[in-house]
């Protein structure tokens, strides 16, 4: 809700406010459905009991399902480098989960690691089709109305789940609110709007790369997590993985999508 009132009136400010045109309707709703609810919900619930880290690297592998998502729903070309990229990643996320790095007696920690890789393949999904879509309007132009439809949305399911909350207002929990709604939520989807007009989308493929790397380090050092082995080859496989496939040629697209 919060990250809808500052794209609103960043877009008024901009002079940029249009209701978005009808042929880009089903763009909005797979971004919203797709990403912005099925990619937050299910990561949300991982996050419960799947170490930060982790759950970041699982939710990063999205690039990988892109390229077969790309090949059977868009007919695009797969060069050898981004299969060998494709491959090298695949590997990673089997480190992730073999045996010694996961508890399989733990039916939760399962579910968790199996919600969070759900949704990047949702938030996959949801950049194929963004890929595949004749834009009539701009990313930044239906950001705002995704964000509110997906704001009336999750309003709809925590209420109908969970009730009313019951909430002890402080100034800690007010401040968190503000950071996950502006510079958590409302920024990083302008920025990426933004870029995706101006850069190439390998250069914000790579970039994104970055997301994974400095989530791990912050869950060290912030909240203590542990970096294992296991965790950290398969952190590079799979960023290695990704990023070769993008150096390929793996990740351009027609027009400014959302996501690169």
């Amino acid at each position: 809700m919060i990250a809808t009132v500052a794209l609103f009136a960043l877009a008024f400010a901009l002079g940029r406010l249009a209701l978005p045109p009808r042929g880009d309707l089903p763009i909005l709703l797979s971004i919203t459905l797709l990403h912005m609810i099925g990619f937050t919900v299910l990561t949300s619930l991982g996050l419960k009991v799947v170490p930060a880290g982790r759950s970041v690297v699982l939710a990063y592998t999205t690039p990988l399902w892109v390229t077969p998502g790309a090949r059977l729903f868009l007919g695009e070309q797969l060069p050898p480098r981004r299969v060998f990229g494709v491959v090298v990643g695949l590997l990673g996320l089997a480190l992730l989960f073999n045996p010694l790095a996961l508890d399989w007696s733990r039916g939760e920690v399962v579910l968790g690691n199996a919600a969070i890789l759900a949704a990047a393949l949702l938030w996959a999904a949801s950049i194929v089709h963004v890929r595949g879509h004749r834009w009539r309007s701009t990313a930044f132009a239906l950001l705002p109305w995704e964000t509110l439809l997906a704001t009336v949305i999750l309003i709809a399911l925590s209420l109908a789940f969970e009730g009313v909350p019951a909430v002890t207002w402080t100034p800690q929990l007010v401040g968190l609110l503000l950071y996950g709604g502006i510079p958590g939520t409302a920024l990083p989807y302008w920025a990426i709007a933004m870029a995706t007009q101006r850069l190439p989308a390998v250069t914000i493929s790579l970039g994104l790369l970055a997301t994974p790397v400095f989530s791990v380090v912050v869950s060290t050092l912030w909240l203590g997590e542990i970096v294992t082995v296991s965790l950290a080859a398969a952190l590079t496989m799979i960023l290695g993985g990704i990023a070769l496939g993008a150096v390929g040629g793996g990740y351009q697209s027609a027009r400014p999508p959302i996501d690169a």
